[in-house]
């Protein structure tokens, strides 16, 4: 349909839908929502790529609508049937009619939109993208993008005052807190946090605006076991004056009797900013607390954390009953909470998985921080690598320091590990039993595996978290547009294969990787290497965002990378181009990929 006759369309949609109704105090940007009447939950089915309408009343599923892959976030805007939803791996924010079942306008954004949240008016929008860090501003109820604005880096949690002149975001992998001025898309105010804070994805204010709940994890990185590495963390922030107002860390494995819960994923209040509701992916359950103004204990656990299904990736109140609905992402359904008892009253479902059986188990196992994963319920594998992703850290290894490196494409450029060591995804039956998780392991009730004859084939739950772990795939470079390189990194191709600077001699292939060791020169570096001086040839496809850099995690750029720490050429021979040349150079890498990788492949 032409687009000026979408425009119209959707202009007469809005103005025969609004009224005075009046949203929450404060919208917070998450996969699920109920609209304005409080008879509809919304769900955006990251997997199916769908957005599921669940009449509450009738309990039950009533609508299922494709919205693109991997919507992250739904907001409904105020007083119409219209809601708002981010496609991540499409780049696109989707408006859909969720009364009548049917997506009404697709609005091209920049690169990985995640959170999004709209003004009590219903007449704009708040975008947050996870790389590099900016939040768009969409015009309702034309449907266009207004600005786009630098605010931090890797933005995800979203969260925006009653008079829409305040929004609040996360950072992802620094748990810092922004608060925008969303009349110029200026940072007021920052709330930093401990070094080791990071994977915030969400935060919900109290209706006055005095506090902010931010779920996040901890991680220790000079520790690697179980006991002492990954810690659930609530942080609460106080808007006192000054730059930075104060910030409090809860620690909430003592917060819940001393039992660990794992993943801290999403956070939401009731109406009324009383009781606040946590949810934990890791560990598959909830806490309900009381909001305590006391200015000391914050909050008070009504009762320890309860199971509400696998994987809850988000959790509402309803803005009239006593209660609240938790999204159990690997259930595929809504579990109904009962805030006066407590406990689960019903349960909706709400999509199909569009993957086959062994994909699903695969994906509940690297999620798991339970038995026969994890040991002691703080550690799973998506800790260490959310949804695919590395976690920006470096750890601190007993073979040396080790970056985090992203799992896209892993099935193309085994080995595995920095070293190595392991030549098939069903050699992490190591890291399982080991210090790090301490699980009973996938192996039932046979010997401790070699990492020489090959493991698959022995489990059905340890080929299907490798058929899991294989299926993490690339997202095309933001800074390649339509798949094409800029003037700037053509130049930088041509210098990256050339036979004098050799960066294609071990980086080839089209997943860039020879898959072997070589001595780069930077064993030296980490006085605590074991294994080394030899390190894998990692591939070069997403590099623009997966700093820091190299085994030790020490380049904080691709530049530094390619000069400061390759002071002998032994990692290409860069010594000798220009600083044009390099910065040429770097431009290239950060287009990886602009085209399909695995079309050329074996």
């Amino acid at each position: 349909m032409h687009t000026t006759v979408v425009n119209v369309l959707l202009l007469l949609l809005w103005l025969a839908n609004c009224s005075a109704a009046v949203a929450a105090p404060w919208s917070s940007s998450r996969l699920i929502a109920t609209t304005d009447d409080g008879t509809k939950l919304l769900v955006a089915n990251t997997d199916s790529g769908t957005l599921s309408v669940v009449d509450l009343d009738r309990l039950r599923t009533v609508a299922e609508i494709a919205v693109g892959r991997e919507p992250q976030a739904v907001a409904v805007v105020p007083g119409t049937s219209l809601a708002l939803v981010t496609a991540y791996r499409d780049d696109l924010v989707v408006i859909v009619d969720w009364a009548r079942g049917r997506l009404v306008k697709k609005i091209a954004v920049a690169d990985e939109p995640y959170g999004v949240v709209v003004d009590r008016s219903g007449k704009r929008a708040y975008v947050s993208h996870d790389f590099p860090g900016a939040i768009s501003v969409i015009e309702l109820p034309a449907g266009q993008v207004a600005a786009t604005h630098r605010v931090g880096r890797f933005v995800r949690g979203l969260a925006l005052s009653p008079d829409g002149s305040t929004l609040f975001a996360t950072e992802f992998y620094t748990a810092r807190l922004l608060e925008i001025d969303t009349s110029t898309g200026e940072v007021r105010r920052r709330w930093d946090a401990n070094s080791e804070y990071n994977l915030c994805r969400a935060v919900a204010v109290l209706p006055d605006g005095s506090r902010a709940f931010l779920p996040h994890t901890r991680s220790r990185t000079s520790v690697a076991r179980q006991e002492g590495s990954i810690f659930p963390i609530l942080s609460v922030v106080k808007r006192g004056r000054g730059d930075h107002g104060q910030r409090k860390p809860i620690a909430l494995d003592t917060y819940n009797g001393f039992r660990a819960v794992a993943m801290p994923w999403d956070a939401a209040l009731t109406a009324d900013g009383r009781l606040l509701l946590t949810v934990y992916a890791g560990s598959d359950d909830m806490h309900v607390s009381r909001v305590l103004d006391d200015d000391y204990y914050e909050i008070e656990l009504l009762r320890p954390a309860f199971r509400v299904g696998r994987n809850p990736r988000a959790v509402v109140a309803h803005p009239d009953r006593p209660e609240a609905y938790v999204y159990c992402t690997l259930d595929f359904e809504i579990a109904i909470v009962d805030l006066n008892g407590l406990r689960i009253a019903r349960r909706v479902r709400v999509t199909d998985p569009p993957y086959s059986q062994q994909i699903w188990r695969g994906k509940v196992l690297f999620n798991s921080a339970l038995q026969p994963m994890a040991g002691r319920r703080w550690v799973s594998c998506a800790v260490c690598h959310p949804d695919g992703q590395p976690d920006g850290r470096t750890w601190q290894m007993p073979e040396g320091l080790r970056n985090t490196p992203s799992l896209a494409g892993i099935r193309y450029t085994t080995p595995l590990h920095w070293s190595a060591d392991r030549d098939e995804v069903q050699d992490f039956e190591h890291t399982i039993r080991g210090p790090l998780m301490r699980g009973r392991g996938l192996l039932r009730g046979k010997p401790y595996p070699s990492l020489g004859p090959p493991n698959a084939g022995r489990s059905a739950d340890l080929d299907a978290l490798a058929a899991y772990c294989n299926s993490f795939d690339f997202s095309p470079s933001p800074f390649a547009p339509d798949g094409k390189l800029t003037e700037l990194a053509e130049r930088g191709r041509r210098i990256f294969f050339r036979e004098d600077v050799g960066c294609a001699r071990c980086h080839t292939g089209p997943y860039f990787t020879d898959r072997k060791l070589h001595d780069v020169g930077t064993g030296q570096d980490d006085p605590t290497e074991r294994l080394g001086p030899a390190y894998d040839t990692p591939t070069l496809l997403g590099v623009y965002r997966t700093a820091p850099y190299l085994h030790h995690g020490k380049a904080a750029t691709l530049l530094d990378v390619l000069t400061t720490f390759n002071p002998e050429d032994r990692h290409g021979r860069t010594s000798h181009l220009s600083r044009d040349e390099l910065a040429a150079l770097v431009a290239f890498l950060k287009s990886l990929p602009y085209d399909r990788p695995a079309a050329a492949a074996p």
